[in-house]
């Protein structure tokens, strides 16, 4: 992939080439966004440019035909330093940074990123997952981050700022990536043959907040019932709380066995419900207006034109609802147990919307 191929995240681009160009590139980035909407392709990308060894080192080119592109495109380049969390840790071990206990210091990100680089230009490390980063782990990347090796680049991705600990936050240049707009998302699930039919893609990428992760799962007929269901029962003046869990927790048991997909199958229930009482509270904005519906998809509209009827605790509550959502779906990766934690979601909402 190249940077003209990329969709979305042009300010982004315009910034570190303009960086580059005046030799004022920063060692330490954050990128922060939404999952799924190209961070880690833009991470990869600047690497490439980084690392080609036929771009000028004041532009963000890459020839993508040397030998340090291909590595770098199939993660085998020995500058290139990649990190994520193991699917079955619930946060980033200790050892991917500093080493074993047997070889602490000697092995890990801090210590391969401290080496000459064996292209003679620099080293990239990135860390994907950077949520997951605990106490222990920011701390052991203080020293690398304060006094960075020479010609060393280190990014780390998450998906809020607020998921970040201080010591992280505080050393690093912070980079802000938006959703995909849905005309560029219905073009990479047509490009990444997710989906043939355009008319698909299009709906895909109305309902899936500019994440291609997100658009994947919807890729389900199953999920669209559930989907259009679950929002009416949202929308409805009561909401009925053991029946809600037990429809919920079925449609995340179906995601299959391993853990990682029903942890991701119930994040992209709770984002249903987010995108509910985000568009909900934004009805209550005075310059809305509460029949601007054209930019959602039927069944959100129609839940919305259905809370509209009911709904009197204005948009104090539905934004409550609408944190709730978005915390609760921090706790889904931290080992919480599925069915409790679903039970006291559901719970939450109902009581904060009056239901």
């Amino acid at each position: 992939m190249q940077w003209d191929s990329l969709l979305g995240h042009q300010t982004q681009l315009v910034w570190f080439q303009n960086a580059l160009a005046q030799r004022r590139l920063a060692t330490s980035f954050l990128f922060i966004g939404p999952d799924g909407i190209g961070k880690r392709t833009f991470a990869k990308l600047l690497s490439k440019s980084l690392l080609c060894r036929n771009s000028p080192t004041d532009q963000l080119k890459a020839c993508g035909k040397c030998e340090d592109c291909v590595q770098v495109e199939a993660s085998t380049h020995p500058d290139l330093i990649e990190l994520s969390k193991p699917a079955d840790k619930s946060s980033l071990p200790l050892d991917l940074l500093i080493g074993d206990q047997d070889h602490r210091m000697r092995e890990g990100l801090c210590h391969d990123i401290s080496l000459r680089p064996f292209g003679g230009r620099r080293k990239v490390a990135i860390i994907d997952d950077a949520d997951y980063l605990n106490e222990e782990g920011a701390n052991s990347l203080l020293k690398t981050l304060e006094e960075p090796p020479t010609d060393s680049i280190l990014i780390l991705i998450g998906t809020s700022l607020q998921r970040q600990l201080p010591t992280i936050r505080s050393r690093c240049q912070c980079v802000l990536f938006h959703p995909l707009s849905e005309a560029d998302l219905s073009t990479l699930l047509l490009r990444q043959n997710i989906v043939q039919d355009a008319a698909v893609a299009g709906e895909l990428a109305k309902v899936s907040g500019g994440s291609l992760s997100a658009a994947q799962l919807l890729n389900d007929p199953e999920l669209h019932e559930f989907r259009a269901a679950f929002l009416e029962k949202l929308a409805s003046p009561k909401i009925q709380l053991a029946e809600l869990a037990k429809t919920c927790n079925a449609i995340i048991d179906a995601a299959g066995k391993e853990a990682k997909l029903k942890r991701d199958r119930m994040k992209l229930v709770m984002s249903f419900a987010a995108q509910f009482y985000r568009e909900l509270t934004l009805q209550f904005d005075v310059n809305v207006g509460s029949s601007n519906l054209s930019h959602v998809d039927q069944p959100l509209s129609s839940a919305l034109e259905q809370a509209s009827r009911y709904w009197s605790r204005g948009s104090s509550a539905s934004l409550a609802c609408w944190d709730t959502c978005l915390r609760t779906m921090e706790h889904v990766d931290r080992n919480a147990n599925q069915a409790s934690l679903m039970e006291w979601w559901i719970a939450k909402l109902a009581e904060q919307s009056g239901c």
